[in-house]
């Protein structure tokens, strides 16, 4: 009897523990819902932004992204975004996924514009940049680096062949 109750208060002790550690992750991960208002941005491909992303302005966390969704018509991906209140963004800020390197995970940064104008609860980013991967920007290098090489009409000439020295007779 007196074992049973050691095992069982251990559980409990370890379940506390478990318990204690997930909630302090939660809240030092920035996991929590922001509470503010939403914004939309169109983007032509989102190259695998999630849910839940975060929203950042000069890496400073100011929202999250709430859904993506397609548009009928345009075939653009819409990404709606909660910015928090305490922040109002510029009528002119530019929206672009970005990544948190080569395998990490993609975000919306805000480059905030100059304008005297605020975008309103329901606003739409006008000024968007698709995410570009790795492959596309090695690619569009190799054919920059390509492009530019001269081109002949007729092959290099090959170097003048060095006749054989003969050996002096003996």
């Amino acid at each position: 009897m007196g074992r049973n109750l050691i095992e069982t208060i251990m559980g409990a002790v370890v379940l506390a523990v478990a318990g204690f550690f997930l909630v302090f992750a939660w809240r030092h991960a920035g996991m929590e819902e922001v509470k503010g208002y939403t914004l939309t941005a169109h983007f032509a491909g989102i190259g695998g932004l999630d849910s839940g992303a975060d929203v950042r302005i000069n890496g400073i966390k100011v929202g999250t992204v709430a859904s993506q969704s397609l548009d009928p018509v345009s075939y653009n991906a819409v990404v709606t975004l909660t910015i928090a209140q305490d922040i109002r963004l510029p009528a002119d800020t530019t929206a672009t996924i970005a990544a948190e390197g080569l395998l990490g995970g993609k975000y919306i940064k805000l480059i905030p514009g100059r304008a005297k104008d605020r975008l309103p609860d329901g606003g739409q980013l006008a000024k968007t940049k698709d995410y570009k991967s790795i492959e596309e920007m090695v690619g569009e290098l190799i054919f920059l680096a390509t492009a530019d090489a001269p081109r002949t009409a007729a092959p290099m000439p090959a170097p003048p062949a060095i006749a054989p020295v003969e050996a002096p007779p003996q």
